[in-house]
């Protein structure tokens, strides 16, 4: 029973291609429904088996220009030479609802949802074990060509340069381990005095009610 009404939080993990945020961020969810999965915009074409509405939103480069124009997405970036961006009204109505929200997005993102609603973020970044297993990773997924993989692969050393931007850093040895640990975090930052919006009024209650 939730006794102190609290404000929702972004969780947000940011990683290479292939270092796990993705499969961290699918664990998560499976194991703890209260927490939602925040669906991003995207100009890039729909893999196989993805449903547009709950992978992705799949829109077309016009309508993507429109919503950053009109201040619809909290943040956006261009990848690999497609967009994507993180629709405003679903951030902010859920965030207000005492709802929690991850979204598995790159750095460029971060750092416009710092901006724009740091007291509401809580940022990790992942890193691999190794660059050997990060290409391992890649190849195992079997989504992308060699060329690919390869600029995927060229790509990683500055993406992980920006760890030092994050809250949290965690190394994917193991998904089991990792999934506990960013759990261990959404604990602690539920918990935060700041984010539990309802304390006082709780604290001052309890103090009614004393003998």
């Amino acid at each position: 029973m939730t006794l102190i009404r609290r404000r929702g939080l972004l969780l947000v993990l940011s990683s290479p291609s292939g270092a796990g945020k993705t499969s961290i961020t699918r664990a998560l969810i499976e194991r703890d429904p209260t927490i939602q999965i925040s669906v991003s915009v995207t100009t890039r074409p729909r893999r196989p088996g993805e449903i547009d509405g709950q992978h992705y939103f799949f829109i077309d480069k016009a309508r993507f220009d429109r919503m950053v124009a009109e201040g619809e997405l909290l943040e956006h970036a261009a990848v690999f030479g497609n967009h994507y961006g993180t629709p405003r009204d679903f951030v902010e109505a859920r965030l207000a609802a005492g709802e929690d929200i991850v979204s598995d997005i790159d750095w460029q993102g971060t750092q416009q949802l710092a901006e724009k609603i740091r007291g509401d973020l809580v940022s990790v970044f992942v890193l691999p074990p190794t660059m050997a297993a990060l290409e391992e990773r890649l190849r195992a997924r079997a989504q992308d060509s060699d060329d690919v993989v390869r600029a995927r692969m060229a790509k990683s050393a500055d993406e992980m340069s920006h760890w030092p931007e994050y809250d949290y850093v965690i190394v994917n040895c193991d998904l089991e381990e990792s999934v506990a640990q960013v759990q261990a975090i959404l604990t602690a930052e539920r918990l935060r005095r700041a984010r539990q919006v309802g304390l006082a009024e709780f604290v001052n209650r309890l103090r009614k009610e004393a003998p």
